[in-house]
């Protein structure tokens, strides 16, 4: 919005209409769609795809994204790039990003590298880092996360931790829970 583009909202429900979507991208040339992975194996389902030729980027987040269905999003829309998102909401939602590229030959697609002012800790049970490779806790750390839970101090104390490894006072990560490598 900060550079002249618009925003088209979906009228209330119809988010989960692929019909009435596909026919909303068309007609108001919308170039950017977010989708649940979920959403997004309905809409693809759609025949006429080709008309939803202005769509030029796809953010997909809120759900896993398997490799099968990334695949069949690049098929169905060539002019498309696909973002795979990640982020709870504990993080104002998306702190990381990857770039979905055809045929990338992945088993399960990665979450990307942090987004701008994220920092992403992979740590082991004694919160120490843990090699490249090696399966750890994932933590979230950044102006993005949040301050806690609202009237739940022994969880807000739980899951927002200090963050040992920053260099600025009273930096925090959030515990995820998420297993990540």
């Amino acid at each position: 919005l900060m550079v002249g583009a618009r925003l088209v909202l979906a009228r209330p429900g119809g988010h989960q209409e692929p019909d009435y979507l596909a026919r909303l991208i068309s007609e108001q040339r919308v170039t950017t769609a977010h989708f649940v992975p979920s959403m997004l194996q309905h809409f693809l389902e759609l025949p006429g795809l080709e008309h939803c030729a202005s769509l030029r980027r796809v953010v997909c987040s809120g759900e896993a994204l398997s490799p099968e269905l990334a695949q069949r999003c690049l098929q169905r829309l060539p002019s498309a790039q696909l973002h795979n998102l990640y982020g709870p909401t504990e993080a104002a939602v998306d702190v990381t990003a990857f770039h979905v590229t055809p045929n990338h030959g992945l088993r399960s697609l990665p979450i990307g590298r942090p987004i701008s002012n994220t920092v992403i800790r992979i740590l082991d049970a004694h919160l120490r880092p843990v090699p490249t490779g090696v399966p750890g806790e994932l933590f979230i750390g950044g102006a993005q996360v949040g301050r806690g839970y609202l009237s739940r101090p022994h969880l807000t104390a739980e899951r927002f931790i200090p963050d040992a490894f920053a260099s600025e006072a009273g930096a925090r990560l959030y515990r995820t829970g998420d297993k990540a490598r």
